[in-house]
């Protein structure tokens, strides 16, 4: 460094170190760990805990939803969901409170039975490798190694996935049998997939026939801007490509209505569909078709989610707008961090091989962060510089301070490092 840059930098330090300082001495608790809804936001739904009350228990072809049965889950709700999740009702499946729950079985499933299209089942082969773009959603990756599938990092893009490595890999290498995607505005950047990625999703060629996309569009409606950011349609790009058993497209109303209490579901083509329900019959005489049909009469239809979605928004876009604010103003040249349109999530870089001491001079602060790595396979982001930032659940007081001091530690973990390398 020049003198002048070199006299600037340690200026910044001393004041990052005095601001820090002045933050230990606030004792602060504040968790800024998970994606999770606010009070505020929960109590948006809170009419669900009073129905279906008067309305009655039957659905709308008579069905006495207290009993056994009804597989598939309620009609009329995967009607409502069909439009959303881009699934055709009649191959959409509405199920218990956990989308994750879905996934985890469709992998189970997968080791346990025989896919359509499949030689043998997973457990019988000799490797199975998953790619996993990256940064990423930690869930997924735990899910991997829960079940000692191996994982691929591939970069995520503004477009997605790399798909020219993509495209390479599974083309080349039978035992990779899946791709994770969260396609719309995806955790914990924001990025939505374009149109192209969609295709050459759908398209590519594979060594394993058994080739799936664990397509978790958890943030279908979950938007932060006046543009509802869209995505292609991945079941009917997949058809189209003559791959329809490809996709396992995967949703929850678990941030539109109660987290703990909502619905998810899982939609594919016919085989798949009958594949998961052939299995999971053996687990289940039936979802909760009581609180699928308290969902129908709270949220009506698709534009009575979209309502509901703006609810949301207004509650929680000024937090976003905060975690801008005060980033810009205390880490423009340091830093950089994403814009998302949609989502729950903020994702940081601060400069290569600082994450982990960031997140945990937060700690020492009273700021709870994720974990530094967890946006990587096997907790190992090689740059160590990603951390997932989660603004949703605290009131907007906390937020600021956790948010005022993250900035903080950042500056004094950075400027640190500029000084010890200049």
């Amino acid at each position: 460094m020049t003198t002048d840059l070199n006299n600037d930098v340690s200026a910044r330090l001393e004041a990052a170190k005095k601001d820090y300082a002045a933050l230990l001495e606030k004792n602060l608790k504040l968790d800024l760990t998970r994606g999770k809804p606010s009070a505020r936001q929960l109590d948006l739904a809170n009419d669900l805990l009073g129905l279906p009350g008067d309305h009655g228990f039957r659905a709308a072809d008579g069905t006495d939803c207290r009993n056994y049965g009804g597989g598939q889950g309620l009609p009329e709700l995967r009607a409502i969901f069909a439009e959303l999740l881009q699934v055709p009702a009649s191959q959409l499946l509405a199920q218990g409170n956990s989308s994750l729950e879905l996934m985890h079985d469709s992998v189970v499933h997968s080791l346990l039975g025989v896919l359509p299209g499949a030689e043998r089942r997973w457990a019988d082969e000799e490797r199975i490798a998953f790619l996993c773009p990256v940064p990423g959603y930690d869930r997924h990756f735990d899910l991997c190694q829960r079940f000692g599938i191996e994982m691929i990092p591939v970069a995520l893009t503004a477009d997605g996935p790399d798909m020219a490595e993509v495209e390479r890999l599974v083309s080349e290498d039978a035992g990779i049998k899946g791709i994770w995607c969260v396609p719309k505005y995806s955790n914990p950047d924001g990025t939505t997939y374009s149109d192209e990625t969609v295709r050459r999703l759908a398209a590519m060629t594979t060594a394993a026939p058994d080739f799936r996309i664990f397509w978790d569009n958890a943030y279908a409606v979950h938007h932060l801007t006046d543009e509802e950011v869209q995505v292609a349609d991945i079941l009917s790009a997949c058809a189209q490509a003559g791959n329809p058993d490809r996709v396992f497209v995967f949703g929850s109303t678990s941030k539109v209505t109660l987290a703990g209490a909502g619905v998810a579901f899982f939609g594919s083509s016919e085989a798949n569909v009958k594949w998961l329900l052939g299995h999971s019959g053996k687990r289940s005489i039936g979802p909760d078709k009581i609180n699928h049909l308290r969902h129908v009469l709270f949220l009506r239809d698709a534009d009575g989610v979209r309502a509901h979605m703006r609810k949301h928004r207004e509650i929680i876009q000024p937090k976003f707008d905060v975690v801008q604010r005060v980033f810009g103003k205390q880490l423009d040249g340091l830093a950089t961090w994403s814009q998302p349109k949609g989502g729950y999530f903020v994702t940081l870089n601060v400069p290569d091989g600082c994450a982990k001491d960031v997140v945990a001079k937060a700690k020492e602060a009273g700021i709870a962060l994720t974990p530094a790595g967890s946006t990587h396979p096997y907790k190992d982001d090689p740059a160590d510089s990603v951390i997932r930032i989660a603004p949703t659940f605290p009131d907007m007081a906390e937020l600021e301070q956790a948010i005022d001091g993250v900035a903080t530690c950042v500056r004094l973990v950075g400027y640190e490092k500029l000084t010890r390398n200049g």
